[in-house]
């Protein structure tokens, strides 16, 4: 019997605060994320959850 293992991690549609472009960026990343449009970091790493500095409109589970 195969049991099914629960994520910690998700996925996250964030927005810019700048320039209000969306992108999807992992709530776990390893490395800073900046916004594809203006280079402003939308997450910083912290050794395990990432901090978030932008405004999240989604998450996905």
């Amino acid at each position: 019997m195969r049991t099914e293992r629960k994520t910690r991690s998700k996925f996250l549609r964030v927005k810019c605060m700048d320039c209000e472009n969306e992108q999807i960026v992992f709530d776990h990343a390893s490395t800073s994320v900046k916004c594809a449009v203006c280079g402003r970091t939308l997450v910083e790493p912290r050794g395990g959850k990432a901090e978030i500095k932008s405004e999240i409109v989604e998450v996905f589970e």
